[in-house]
């Protein structure tokens, strides 16, 4: 049973290895990196394959706690596959509704107009249309790294006046300054944190509408 135990091991470090690339290769086809899903299929029916192995090992585990546990990675490694699997199913039905269409169009044309020059812009139009979707796919990406590094700076600027602010109230109170002084103090802040909030919306408003501007 240890040599079960190890062989079941193995397979299990070869499904996760196969699920993480597998999930990378259809992130890749699906945003246009790369032009073919047989690859992806490949790696999700050796998922498959492995599961029905390690389905049938998990279950001569003599020891009850062991063998739940290899149930459990088992029964996650399907369900995984499954979603994959599911992914590319919806990605190639989105993709051969895309080419279908795209060939119904060209060939009304063809019909009505017997040039075969439009048929091939018909399918130039449809290239640069996929190409000027990942290129924006990617400004969006940038645009959205950028963001999420300005919001961090902010927040912790704001932890840091937060923090100023507390010691400058301990030292207000310290030196017996008077509550109508503090309140004003409060009101300036809460001015500055409208004031901060609007900078941090007006920055998200010029990032997006610059991508919007390249496009």
């Amino acid at each position: 049973m240890e040599g079960d135990g190890a062989t079941l091991s193995e397979m299990y470090q070869s499904a996760k290895k196969l699920l993480l690339r597998t999930r990378d290769g259809l992130e890749r086809v699906e945003r246009g990196e790369l032009s073919f899903s047989d690859s992806v299929h490949n790696d999700i029916s050796q998922i498959q394959s492995l599961y029905v192995q390690m389905d049938r090992l998990w279950r001569s585990i003599p020891t009850k706690s062991q063998r739940d546990l290899w149930k459990r990675k088992v029964e996650q490694v399907a369900e995984e596959s499954e979603s994959l699997r599911e992914s590319l199913d919806k990605y190639n039905f989105r993709n051969q509704k895309r080419m279908t269409e795209a060939k119904e169009r060209a060939e009304l044309l063809r019909r009505v107009n017997g040039d075969s020059s439009h048929v091939l812009r018909i399918f130039d139009e449809e290239a640069q249309a996929m190409q000027s979707v990942r290129t924006s796919a990617h400004e969006l990406e940038n645009a959205n790294a950028i963001g999420e590094a300005i919001l961090s700076t902010i927040h912790g600027q704001r932890e840091r006046l937060k923090s100023a602010h507390r010691k400058a109230l301990d030292v207000l109170n310290t030196v017996g300054i008077s509550n109508s002084v503090l309140r004003l103090i409060e009101r300036r802040n809460r001015v500055d944190q409208w004031i901060k909030y609007a900078g941090m919306l007006l920055t998200i408003i010029f990032v997006f509408a610059f991508v919007l501007w390249r496009r």
